[in-house]
């Protein structure tokens, strides 16, 4: 109460001329909570149509500040980045990051410098990238022989995404510890439920995340059950960190090190500069864990809902890959660049279905003014992508699946320049992950649409309904059925 007491005071002081953002009331001591309802990105629209570009509203003390505007989110991720850049996360995302210590949702300081750099050189740069092509191809390889076996069986769309997705992150981060297959797949499936389960919990509504006296009870028990998979998943990394330590003495030396490897050579250099500590190491693995699979396995299965939906843009896709590719080759990464209308679709489907809706909340390091009205220091910040990128006034047919829009418009692409599109982000917090996100959707989806003709099973349509807690996920699972499109028989050994 304290919190919100002292920032309403500062309406009356008269050298602060700037108000606060409009916003709904809300109840003592709770705030605007209770209204908020099941559904938040509905709430955040109708609260958007009605207060306008920049809104307001308590959740328990916790003021959040919500931009539904492409200029006000140049001046909060360009014009002022600096001071937006930061984080206040979450109990459970704090507790599933080893208290912060990784990328996405680390505070703004020398120490997320450092790591950001690091990830970036040795797991995104284009070097990097290129030398893990051949993980890439194997797990896209293995994607098409089991849904070729499944030919005419119903394939669960996203789970088989997710696995693909998965094993590729999994061999990047240490391939070269776990090289037995069986052991392998036995992490990943243990990967896959806490991955799903942490990710579901990071956005949880937590009541104590808003009224701080209650969080040392943890009254809804979502900080003990992340913990609980927390453990799993640290069992999983010590595991793999002893193999790795054990084959540092020379085994495999002509192997490319994985990025545990380089990872745990700098935590060994104590006085380096780049050194860095086994938590970090661990959080580090969640984040390329967390957003390299859930985020991209999502996209792909919306991608693939909204072709079922369109057989026109499914016809034109193919027949791009047809031209490009050849119904007597497979998907190759070198092809990616000329697949311009399978680049359109992706972005239309990120258009419309963000993977992180809200993004990542930012948190001001000092008091600002954003839209003419005082953003005070420590607000949770929202960018409402779905209300952005659903406005009438910045797109044509705004709701309806074009991905034509995107064929002759440059200034739309994933590098959180254009304010009117950003599914990754922008400014400093833009994702670190992107230059691989960006490949593996491409790829994935591209080789499964050249290889197979899709169709749902008979009597079916396509739930576009979702569900939203840290991700937008389609509320219905999505089951297709495969039929061979290639030309040789060979190409699905």
């Amino acid at each position: 109460m304290s919190t919100m007491w002292s920032t309403k005071m500062e309406l009356f002081n008269p050298s602060r001329t700037p108000p606060l953002p409009p916003g709904p009331r809300g109840l003592p001591i709770v705030g605007y909570l209770p209204f908020l309802g099941n559904n938040l990105l509905h709430k955040f629209g109708d609260l958007a149509d009605r207060y306008g570009p920049i809104y307001k509203f308590y959740l328990g003390n916790q003021l959040c500040v919500v931009i539904n505007s492409p200029s006000l989110v140049k001046e909060v991720a360009r014009d002022q980045d600096s001071i937006f850049a930061n984080r206040d996360s979450n109990i459970a995302t704090l507790a599933a990051t080893y208290d912060g210590n990784d990328i996405a949702f680390s505070p703004l300081n020398s120490q997320w410098r450092a790591l950001r750099k690091i990830f970036v050189r040795e797991v995104l740069s284009n070097n990097s990238l290129q030398a893990s092509y051949d993980l890439r191809k194997d797990e896209v390889r293995k994607a098409i022989r089991d849904v070729h076996n499944n030919i005419g069986k119903p394939i669960h769309f996203g789970e088989l995404s997710f696995r693909t997705e998965l094993n590729v992150i999994m061999n990047m981060m240490w391939g070269g510890v776990v090289d037995d297959e069986e052991e392998g797949q036995r992490v990943g499936e243990e990967f896959r439920e806490v991955v799903i389960k942490l990710v579901d919990l990071m956005g949880k509504p937590n009541v104590a995340d808003y009224l701080p006296v209650l969080a040392w009870f943890d009254i809804q028990g979502v900080k003990k059950e992340v913990e609980g998979y927390v453990q799993s998943m640290d069992r999983i990394f010590e595991s793999v960190i002893a193999k790795c330590r054990k084959m540092s003495g020379g085994i495999k030396k002509e192997r490319k090190k994985d990025f545990l490897q380089f990872m745990l050579e700098l935590q060994e250099k104590e006085d380096s500069e780049m050194s860095i500590s086994m938590r970090q190491i661990k959080a580090v693995l969640v984040d390329f864990v967390l957003a390299g699979t859930d985020n991209t396995s999502t996209t792909i299965e919306w991608a693939m809902a909204e072709l079922l939906n369109n057989p026109k843009a499914m016809a034109n896709v193919q027949n791009e890959l047809s031209k490009v590719v050849g119904l007597n080759n497979e998907v190759e990464e070198f092809h990616i660049p000329k697949l311009k209308y399978m680049e359109a679709i992706i972005k239309e489907t990120m258009r419309l279905h963000p993977a992180i809706p809200l993004l990542i909340p930012r948190s001001p390091t000092q008091t600002s003014t954003v839209g003419g009205y005082t953003v005070p220091k420590k607000s949770m910040v929202f960018i409402n992508l779905p209300w952005i990128q659903r406005d009438p006034s910045l797109w044509d047919s705004p709701l309806e699946f074009k991905p034509e829009r995107f064929l002759h418009d440059k200034t739309c692409q994933f590098n959180g320049n254009n304010f009117n599109y950003l599914p990754f982000g922008s400014g400093r917090r833009i994702c670190a992950g992107m230059p691989l996100a960006e490949r593996m959707l491409m790829y994935l989806l591209a080789s499964l649409l050249h290889s197979f003709q899709w169709k749902l099973p008979d009597g079916e349509t396509v739930d576009m309904s979702y569900t939203f807690g840290t991700v937008l996920r389609k509320s219905t699972p999505l089951l297709a059925i495969a039929m061979p499109r290639l030309s040789k028989p060979n190409l699905y050994g």
